[in-house]
């Protein structure tokens, strides 16, 4: 029998594919066993052949080099991506980038590109060289035919990762190219049709969504075309299809974010709807609690109670006919309610300026972006809830938006054929990794052992007391020459230690969402010899914190955690901005018994009133051990229940999806 016609195809656009391909997901992707944890010793065998490889073309001249790469490309075409043309073609790649970039891939970096080209994910500890594995992945998949997406934290390392890479990749006769937000479709279009695009997710998503919509991706073939024939100002869509994906901070997009709907809206300009919102802003502040209604602090959100029903009934008695509707009516109230005592500014959001130089002069309400402590770009909250936060703020109130499509990462990744990625903390979620998008863990080892201290736990009574604690131990620290990095929750929290620090002489720098564009620069300067970072979570994601010499001699990076995150993944990353590579440094986490964790959860405030009897001079006098199983028991089992919520809800969507198909406006 023919080798060439038992191999696996590859997704490519073109007859047997078509030309957008993309997958059904209600499919499993893989057979059961597949889905069983995986080792890093399944690879080794093809790490050896890699090196194998790469040693054969190292004493080859440049033109026998460049001469040679059809025959490589050829055998990946004709086999498939089956372990030994995958395993050939990687050592190949590895030897451009030797001569490319002048980088000798290491074996931890070749076992991450295997494991994603094998449709796993990779957790590689923060400072393993994550971008050049990611690079070898995405040229072998391309050498394959297969359009690639390159998939990054945020719109710099999206430049910069595609720059960096362009002689690797062009030794290889691939193209690169960047995908940022603001392009121009024909810009965008020109960089899908390149056989790397990086992009961010949401750009991606954002992308897909106006393709299904404005060209009819997700219809039939034929159909599509004579939609086209139609209507040929439409244009080419922009992607070339969902062929395969290689993800960066793979759990933050498919589990933090996996929920987030990608909203894409038109702005409708509504008089009426603007002065309805007003009137419910106006209505909801003569609602007391708990007459009224009731906050649900554990849950973040508001629910009206029978007497405050009939009050809202009453106030909006002689208004306009639109409030007879009652579940209008109540549903915006309680919009209202959620602007008015739900979001907070500084931790929700924040309010100035869109540093966007088309965007309208004047403050406006931005969004926080909870697991990244970065600004989500382009990002609103829906059904007038937006506008009632700018009345809140009383600052610019943008025109409503009106839906045309949306969907979700949970949705979005399953429809891609192949799919890998990496990122330094996945064990936590390996579970609903493997169940929602059917794609199994593979810890990489460290290239160095790491020598990264961790410190006691420690618990305060509130920030009053903890505050004052945290600038002692700066002192104490600069002293040494450690540079330090703090983790705080929010905008407001790093803004009040910034204060206590300035009044204390301490030099320091702030990176939080209202200095988001500066963070590439602070970053820079963070692992200088006592230098002093206050920093949101910004700083736990996307970021290598590199030391100087005396930082390194001094002990390197300390990093004082002083979030409250609800899952040990969090916690992991901010930690691992230390100790990178064999280098030293440590961590400790100060918490406050005045967090969320502790006071807006029945057992949280029991613990919190245990913890109480043991007070000292404002701190818990409790063995760190102990503190420390409680507080990763509690994260435990938040952890469950998110990961619950995000299952139940992919199954809803899936089930909405079965009933009604996608259909674009005529």
């Amino acid at each position: 029998m023919n080798r060439a016609a038992t191999a696996p195809s590859l997704p490519v656009p073109g007859i047997r594919w078509g030309d957008y391909p993309e997958r059904d997901d209600d499919g499993d992707r893989r057979t059961a066993w597949r889905l069983l944890p995986a080792s890093p010793r399944r690879y080794l065998g093809a790490l050896e052949t890699v090196r194998q490889q790469a040693a054969r073309w190292r004493n080859k001249s440049e033109q026998t080099f460049t001469d040679a790469r059809h025959g490589v490309q050829a055998e990946l075409v004709r086999d498939g991506m089956t372990p030994l043309a995958v395993a050939r073609c990687c050592g190949y790649v590895v030897e451009a980038a030797r001569r490319a970039l002048g980088l000798a891939a290491y074996d931890s970096q070749i076992l991450a590109a295997l494991a994603m080209l094998d449709n796993h994910l990779a957790e590689m500890a923060t400072g393993e060289g994550k971008s050049l594995a990611a690079a070898l992945a995405a040229a072998v998949g391309a050498l394959a035919g297969m359009p690639v997406h390159v998939l990054t934290a945020n719109d710099y390392l999206v430049a910069r990762d595609a720059e960096t890479f362009q002689p690797l990749y062009r030794l290889l006769g691939l193209g690169a190219a960047a995908v940022l937000a603001g392009q121009s479709a024909d810009l965008r279009r020109a960089a899908y049709a390149q056989p790397i695009a990086y992009v961010t997710a949401s750009e991606l998503a954002f992308d897909y969504l106006r393709d299904r919509l404005f060209h009819g991706t997700g219809r039939p073939a034929l159909q599509r075309r004579a939609n086209a024939l139609a209507d040929a100002r439409a244009g080419r869509p922009l992607l070339r299809g969902l062929c395969m994906a290689v993800i960066d901070e793979a759990d933050n997009i498919l589990i933090d974010e996996a929920q987030v709907p990608l909203v894409l809206s038109r702005e409708r300009v509504d008089p009426n709807a603007r002065a309805f919102l007003w009137q419910a802003f106006a209505l909801s502040g003569k609602l007391a609690e708990p007459e009224d209604f009731v906050h649900l602090r554990g849950e973040r959100r508001v629910l009206l109670t029978d007497a405050g029903r009939e009050r809202i009934a009453q106030l909006a008695e002689r208004l306009q006919p639109v409030w007879k509707n009652t579940q209008h009516r109540e549903d915006t109230i309680v919009s209202a309610l959620t602007a008015r005592h739900v979001f907070q500014r500084d931790r929700d959001y924040v309010v100035g300026p869109n540093p966007d130089p088309k965007a309208p002069p004047g403050d406006e309400v931005r969004i926080v972006d909870a697991v990244s402590g970065r600004i989500a770009e382009g990002r609103k909250w829906s059904r007038g809830l937006h506008a009632l936060v700018a009345i809140k703020e009383n600052v610019r109130v943008d025109a409503e938006l009106e839906t045309l499509a949306q969907i979700t990462f949970q949705r979005f990744f399953r429809r891609y054929h192949r799919c890998g990625g990496m990122s330094g903390t996945l064990q936590e979620s390996r579970a609903e990794l493997r169940e929602l998008y059917r794609l199994p863990i593979v810890c990489v080892p460290l290239r160095q052992p790491s020598r990264r201290r961790q410190l006691p736990t420690r618990v305060f009574a509130d920030d009053a007391a903890r505050w004052p604690a945290v600038v002692a131990r700066v002192r104490t620290l600069r002293a040494l020459d450690r540079p330090v990095l703090i983790g705080t929750d929010s905008v407001a929290d790093s803004l009040a230690l910034s204060r206590l620090l300035a009044e204390a002489r301490i030099p320091h720098t702030v990176l939080n969402a209202n200095n988001d564009l500066q963070e590439a620069r602070i970053v820079e300067l963070a692992g200088r010899a006592a230098q002093v970072t206050v920093s949101t979570n910004m700083a736990g994601r996307g970021t290598d914190i590199h030391l100087d010499g005396q930082a390194l001699q001094a002990g390197g990076l300390h990093v004082l955690c002083c979030q409250h995150n609800a899952s040990r993944r969090h916690d992991r990353q901010l930690a691992g901005r230390s100790g990178r590579q064999g280098e030293p440094g440590s961590s400790e986490a100060w918490l406050s018994l005045a967090s969320p964790r502790f006071t807006l959860t029945a057992s949280g405030r029991l613990l919190a009133a245990a913890m109480r009897w043991s007070l000292r001079g404002g701190e818990v006098r409790w063995p760190a051990r102990l503190l420390d199983t409680l507080w990763r028991l509690g994260q435990r089992g938040d952890e469950a229940r998110q990961a619950r919520r995000r299952g139940l809800v992919c199954r809803q969507e899936r089930e909405a999806e079965r009933q009604m198909s996608f259909a674009a406006p005529e």
